[in-house]
């Protein structure tokens, strides 16, 4: 590793999410909105999903995260998370980045609801026809 500020921040989004985190060196604790995060997202999947860039990264452990979510549902969230700690990663090691990138950690999910049509009963779906 090349040498490392004493702390990153980055922000990552997925959908209506937003993560804004602070990466620094430590023991590998990693808190959202101040709780630990298997009482926040109380899935381990979404955990799994979280962290996974330090695990591809091969840094688990060695750095906590402390990190602010907004908007969204928890599975937003926690991708939006991942995109976080990817982003802080290639922030302070550039030689992480391919790996990362081939893992689609750095792609921000930008899909979003489709806004209800004027007319319409919700984005796409029709009116029922009505032949009389």
């Amino acid at each position: 590793m090349s040498t490392s500020p004493v702390r990153i921040q980055a922000t990552g989004k997925r959908k209506t999410s937003v993560a804004r985190i602070i990466l620094e060196p430590g023991d590998g604790t990693i808190t959202c909105n101040g709780r630990p995060i298997d009482d926040f997202f109380g899935r381990k999947v979404l955990v799994t999903e979280a962290k996974s860039p330090l695990v591809i990264a091969g840094v688990e452990g060695q750095f906590n995260v402390k990190a602010r979510l907004t908007g969204g549902g928890i599975s937003g969230q926690a991708g939006a998370l991942r995109h976080a700690v990817a982003r802080a990663l290639v922030d302070m090691d550039e030689n992480l980045r391919p790996e990362l990138k081939r893992e689609g950690f750095l792609t921000r999910d930008a899909r979003e609801k489709e806004r209800k049509k004027a007319g319409l009963k919700g984005a796409r779906k029709r009116p029922q026809f009505s032949k009389r």
